[in-house]
């Protein structure tokens, strides 16, 4: 996510490049390309691990046939070993540590009417909105982060954010931005004013307060995600409700789409 440098900065929009050309020379396949194609990485691991294994015991306890088992089982054993320590996802497109335990307390909120949309991005931008929540008490925009529990986090003035020495002012301007502008997408999709409350999820070390608005954006402990929104007065309808989360999921799209 960028940094915000001031309170009314805008975000650059950089589209992208279309390419030159639709045409794209077809490489034939070799032995040499499949052994160096990085999705085979596992697999060359797993038949080296195999190989070594047969090898060393089959020198060792002198047969061909005992050795050919010793590598079947070491294939075998690094594949489940593999399964079970390695997500099946790419990292780049895994939720956060915070984004998940947000994740986690919103999904107890369906029950009561509300509903969320988790990694959405701001067209235009590297930016994305970690939750946006539409239910009975509005529009809600949650950003988590995990910070080191170690450092303090302190507030001065209600103007300036701190963790540590480090100043969190551009976060909460990232925060606001991004609420700011599905704001005015949703906006424009439905014809009518929607408001989007920006927030800031705090993960790891110590919040002094429940909730406190620094910037416009409020900050509380991760672990109130849940009453600082259904603790608001109800201002929208079933209905209305729908219609935001529809134009909403129209305008954000999906970070990491299917």
């Amino acid at each position: 996510m960028s940094d915000h440098t001031s309170e009314h900065a805008e975000r650059p929009s950089t589209p992208a490049e279309a390419p030159a050309s639709t045409y794209a020379p077809v490489e034939r396949a070799s032995v040499r390309s499949l052994v160096r194609d990085p999705r085979y990485r596992p697999l060359r691991r797993r038949v080296l691990v195999a190989l070594v294994a047969g090898v060393v015991v089959g020198v060792l306890l002198g047969g061909w046939r005992i050795g050919l088992t010793a590598a079947v089982l070491a294939f075998i054993g690094d594949a489940v070993h593999q399964a079970r320590t390695v997500s099946s996802i790419p990292a780049w497109r895994r939720a956060s540590a915070a984004e998940r335990r947000t994740e986690a307390q919103l999904k107890k909120l369906e029950r009561s009417g509300y509903k969320t949309l988790h990694a959405r991005a701001i067209p235009g931008s590297e930016a994305q909105i970690d939750h946006l929540v539409v239910g009975p008490t509005g529009v809600y925009a949650v950003d988590s982060e995990k910070w080191d529990k170690r450092l303090p986090v302190r507030v001065q003035s209600h103007r300036k954010l701190f963790h540590g020495p480090f100043n969190r002012k551009p976060r909460l301007d990232e925060a606001r931005w991004e609420a700011a502008q599905a704001s005015d997408r949703i906006s424009k999709a439905l014809g009518r004013e929607i408001t989007v409350v920006p927030s800031l999820a705090i993960y790891g070390p110590a919040i002094p307060w429940r909730i406190l608005n620094i910037r416009d954006v409020d900050v509380f402990s991760g672990g109130l995600v849940r009453k600082w929104i259904v603790k608001r007065e109800r201002s929208l309808t079933t209905a209305e409700i729908e219609s935001i989360y529809r134009a909403a999921e129209r305008v954000l799209p999906a970070r990491y789409p299917e």
